[in-house]
């Protein structure tokens, strides 16, 4: 799963709180700051772990700073070790 976070998602700690949430799921991926002002979000896992997921980062506190959430789906690629912030 790969999400493009718009809105007030920068110099917000969502990067932080995405990480912290995500040590309760059995998920893996990474979270990252992108130029143009969003927050890239991929993450390999099960469906119904990564909706889950998605919940719980509303659910903690970031969905007053997201204005837009594009959501695209594709295979699991099994390339990433944990949940990792990348600068």
């Amino acid at each position: 799963m790969t999400v493009l976070y718009a809105g007030r998602v920068q110099g917000v700690g969502f990067r932080y709180t995405t990480k912290t949430v995500a040590t309760g799921f059995e998920l893996t991926g990474t979270v990252r700051n992108l130029p143009d002002g969003r927050v890239e979000l991929i993450a390999e896992g099960l469906r119904t772990e990564l909706d889950a997921f998605r919940a719980a980062l509303h659910d903690a506190g970031l969905a007053g700073f997201i204005r837009d959430e594009q959501i695209s789906w594709g295979n699991a690629k099994n390339e990433f070790r944990g949940f990792e912030i990348v600068r």
